[in-house]
C-alpha cells in the first residue's frame, strides 16, 4: 500500500466500514430499545455516535433520535440512567422513581433489555447468512489439491498434485474450504485423512504446522495448515444452495463457529499463548470493511455478520461499561437481595471504562504500527 492508495481511504475504505458499524450499531441498540419498550422503560433518546448531535428528531413516545459526529458506536439512554453507559441516577430514591424508570424494573426486566443488544447482533448475522445460503447459496471449490508446497505436512504424508481430500479425522469433506476451516484450529494435531487418487481411496495421516495468516483485519492468526494450494480459477463456478430450514441451521452454525473461534482467541490472548500484536482497531476495520466491499456484496455482508457477531461477543464480557457489566452486577444485586452501592458501581464503570480506553488504544497504535510499516516498505 501507497501514499497515493492511503489517500483514497475515506472512498474505499472509510465509506464500506461507516455503513457496516451503522448497520450493526443500529441493529444492537434497537435490541436494547425494542425489549425496553416491551418492559415499559421510558426510553429517552436513541443515538448512533457520540458526541455533538448532527441531526435528529422525537417521536410520538418522546424519544430523540439522533445521527452524533463520531459514528464508532451509539447508545440507548433510558428514563433514570445518570449517563450513556446506564449508570443509575443517584438524586433519586426507588420511591420518586417513575414508572418508566429503567432502574426500578425488576432485575430480570433489566438483564433483558441488556441482553437484547448482543442478541439482536447474533439474530442480525444469523439472517445475513441465512438469506445468504437461501438466496445466492455457498460458493465452493472441489477439495482437490493443485500443489503441494515443498518441506510442508502434505509433502510429509505423502499428498500429491492431483489428489481430492474426502474425509478430514473421519467427517466428508466437500469443498477445499471446509479442507481448510478443519485445520486451522488443530496446528500440531495428527489427523486421519482419506484421499481419493486416481479413483482409489488412500489413507493417510496429517499434521497440519502452525503459521501466521493475515487476519482481514490489519493483524495475524496463528493456524493450522496442510501446505497446500487449490486454483479455483480452473473450476466452474459452483454454488450450493440451501432450503429456508437448511439455511437457517448453517447460519445457526456458522455464527456460533465465528463465536467459538473468537473465544478461544480471547481465552488464549488472556493465558499468553496469543499476541496483543493480532488486535485491531477502527482503521483495521476499515480495511475489512473496504477490502470485502471490492470483493463483491456477498463478501461484504459476510464481513457485516462477522463484525456483527464480533461486537456482540465483545459486549458480553463481565467488564463494567458494557452489556456483559451490566450483567454481573444484576446477578451480584440478586445474589445480594438489593443493589450494590453507588461508590461500588461508580469505581467499577471507572475500571470498566479504563479497560476498554486501554483496548481502543492497543488496536489504534497497533493501526498506526502496521501502517507505517507498509507505507515504509512500499
Amino acid at each position: 500500500m501507497d501514499l497515493a492508495t492511503l489517500m483514497n481511504l475515506p472512498f474505499g475504505y472509510v465509506l464500506p466500514f461507516l455503513v457496516a458499524i451503522t448497520i450493526i450499531v443500529f441493529v444492537h441498540e434497537y435490541g436494547h430499545f425494542q425489549v425496553a419498550r416491551w418492559c415499559g422503560v421510558k426510553v429517552e433518546a436513541f443515538s448512533i455516535g457520540f458526541g455533538r448531535e448532527v441531526f435528529g428528531w422525537v417521536d410520538r413516545h418522546g424519544t430523540r433520535w439522533k445521527f452524533c459526529w463520531l459514528p464508532l458506536g451509539g447508545y440507548v439512554r433510558f428514563e433514570g440512567d445518570a449517563n450513556a453507559a446506564s449508570m443509575p441516577g443517584q438524586e433519586q430514591d426507588q420511591s420518586q422513581r417513575g414508572p418508566g424508570d429503567f432502574h426500578s424494573k425488576p432485575i430480570w426486566q433489566r438483564a433483558a433489555v441488556v441482553a437484547a443488544g448482543p442478541f439482536a447482533n447474533f439474530l442480525l448475522a444469523i439472517f445475513i447468512f441465512t438469506a445468504a445460503y437461501s438466496i445466492v447459496g455457498v460458493p465452493y471449490s472441489e477439495p482437490r489439491v493443485d500443489e503441494v508446497m515443498p518441506d510442508s505436512a502434505a509433502q510429509a504424508a505423502g499428498l500429491q498434485a492431483g489428489d481430492f481430500i474426502r474425509k478430514v479425522d473421519g467427517k466428508d469433506t466437500k469443498s477445499f474450504a471446509e479442507v481448510q476451516e478443519m485445520v486451522w484450529q488443530q496446528a500440531g494435531v495428527p489427523l486421519a485423512v482419506v484421499v481419493e487418487r486416481a479413483g482409489s481411496k488412500i489413507e493417510l495421516t496429517l499434521t497440519p504446522r502452525i503459521q501466521e495468516l493475515p487476519d482481514g483485519f490489519g493483524g495475524t492468526l496463528k493456524v493450522g495448515l496442510l501446505g497446500v494450494r487449490h486454483n479455483p480459477g480452473t473450476d466452474e463456478p459452483l454454488y450450493e444452495r440451501y432450503s429456508v430450514p437448511e439455511a437457517l441451521a448453517k447460519g445457526l452454525e456458522r455464527t456460533w463457529y465465528i463465536i467459538a473461534t473468537t473465544g478461544r482467541y480471547v481465552s488464549k490472548l488472556f493465558t499468553g499463548a496469543e499476541s496483543i500484536d493480532q488486535i485491531g482497531g477502527p482503521i483495521a476495520m476499515a480495511k475489512g470493511a473496504g477490502d470485502t466491499a471490492s470483493s463483491g456484496g456477498l463478501a461484504f455482508i459476510s464481513f457485516v455478520a462477522l463484525l456483527s457477531v464480533s461486537i456482540g461477543l465483545i459486549n458480553l464480557f463481565p467488564v463494567p461499561m458494557l452489556d456483559g457489566g451490566h450483567l454481573v452486577f444484576y446477578a451480584v444485586e440478586a445474589l445480594r437481595g438489593k443493589p450494590l452501592g453507588p461508590n461500588a458501581q461508580e469505581w467499577g464503570y471507572r475500571i470498566g471504562f479504563s479497560f476498554v480506553v486501554m483496548l481502543m488504544l492497543i488496536g489504534i497504535w497497533n493501526d498506526v504500527a502496521r501502517t507505517i510499516s507498509v507505507v515504509l516498505g512500499s
